[in-house]
């Protein structure tokens, strides 16, 4: 196949031609597309570079149920919630946290609240309108964007190059366009069919880039759920439990699937158990069914005559345990505990669920691995290859839903872009 060589505006070029300043960026997410806001309010010419047909694939599936931007707890506490990379990420924040982002959002009209929950959103909720806004802004700012460009790697890399020219595979042949820098934002490794496939992973690699292997964040878990169980309670929410593991401990909600469990409350536990069963093959959560009862009030209830009734009617009459909980403690607790209230009562407080494995990393809602942050400079310049940037989920770090892993992909965004400038200069 014919190469093709492109400057940034373009033109075609020899190897010898002189390069004005400028930035490719790869990949139109949310960390993407703020590098390219932060380097065109330095007035530094961008292009843009995405696989997908359409920019922010995943930002907008992700605001389907209402977009979730940051969170509005403290600072001290925020960055609490990105556990072990929090001295990486924090430095990060603090150029660009939550009261930026919102700052951020209400310029481009999309006015933003606190929810009960201490959740920030758009007052529309949805990304469309906040995506249109800040993509129109990036295009009067001159930003172009190129889409269906898949990227395959740079040509001839090394830590001496003073331009850097990028491949990509275009619906119309090879691609190869050039700049003084680049910043890839490619996303992680879920969601694949929305652009965050990790194929970018291989192609790091090869230049002895050091990373952490990509994992299943934020995702559910396998369950051998018996075959009466799955048919009745597949997609039942179950609501006001307590889960406990390890340190973790905290009420909320999840989802039965017909493979296992999903939901806010398992996502929020998911680094625990997903690491517990790489080291050990399994892990056993426990479940508190009745969170705001107590053990000893649950037994003497249960020890009411329940008469005619079924068991099932019983619990239900006396502690309001029905639905997918009765299920599951018919699932998961022994035989003999249901002739003797104490022991009912105790497996109502403490049931344990056995886990068998993570859900795919295709299916998590996030991942966890990427580039290691000693691969980078203070500026997210990746040292082997001065002049490319790395951004966004490709990083080597993770944090729980609730706003806190957009957060952190503009902010590095941001960083990215600020660095990029930096080396132009």
């Amino acid at each position: 196949m014919r190469r093709q060589y492109y400057n940034a505006n373009g033109s075609t070029f020899a190897y010898n031609t002189p390069m004005t300043a400028s930035v490719i960026i790869v990949g139109a997410g949310p960390a993407g597309l703020m590098a390219a806001q932060t380097l065109t309010a330095k007035n530094v010419r961008v292009e843009i570079y995405d696989a997908m047909a359409s920019p922010a694939r995943k930002f907008l599936m992700a605001g389907r149920g209402g977009l979730n931007l940051t969170h509005a707890e403290p600072f001290e506490t925020f960055v609490t919630r990105y556990g072990a990379r929090r001295a990486n990420i924090e430095p990060l924040l603090r150029q660009f946290g939550p009261a930026q982002v919102r700052a951020w959002a209400d310029a481009l009209g999309a006015e933003t609240f606190v929810g009960t929950s201490g959740r920030v959103f758009p007052r529309a909720m949805k990304a469309s309108p906040l995506l249109r806004a800040w993509l129109k802004q990036l295009h009067d700012a001159g930003a172009v964007l190129y889409m269906r460009h898949t990227w395959r790697g740079l040509v001839q890399p090394n830590a001496d190059a003073q331009t850097h020219a990028l491949c990509f595979d275009t619906p119309s042949g090879e691609k190869i366009v050039r700049a003084r820098a680049a910043i890839l934002a490619l996303g992680g490794g879920s969601w694949a069919k929305f652009g965050s496939d990790g194929a970018w992973v291989s192609i790091l690699t090869r230049y002895g880039i050091p990373l952490q292997p990509l994992r299943p964040a934020n995702c559910g878990f396998l369950v051998a759920w018996s075959a009466p169980f799955r048919e009745r309670f597949e997609g039942a929410p179950v609501k006001s439990v307590k889960l406990t593991f390890q340190d973790f401990s905290q009420q909320g909600e999840f989802v039965i699937t017909r493979a296992g469990i999903e939901g806010s409350l398992v996502y929020a536990a998911s680094a625990l158990l997903r690491d517990a069963l790489a080291e050990r093959g399994s892990a056993v959560l426990t479940l508190d069914l009745a969170p705001d009862r107590s053990q000893t009030w649950l037994a003497q209830k249960l020890k009411t005559p329940r008469g005619k009734r079924s068991l099932a009617a019983h619990l239900k009459k006396t502690i309001a345990l029905h639905g997918v909980k009765m299920g599951l403690l018919r699932e998961f607790a022994p035989r003999a505990a249901f002739d003797d209230a104490a022991a009912l009562a105790a497996h109502i407080k403490a049931l344990r669920v056995p886990l068998s494995a993570a859900a795919p990393l295709a299916r998590a809602i996030s991942s966890a691995g990427g580039v290691s942050f000693e691969a980078l400079d203070e500026n997210l310049m990746l040292q082997k290859i001065p002049g490319v940037f790395c951004a966004g989920e490709m990083l080597d770090w993770e944090a729980p839903t609730g706003g806190y892993l957009l957060t952190a992909c503009f902010a590095s965004g941001y960083a990215a872009g600020c660095g990029a400038a930096k080396w132009l200069a």
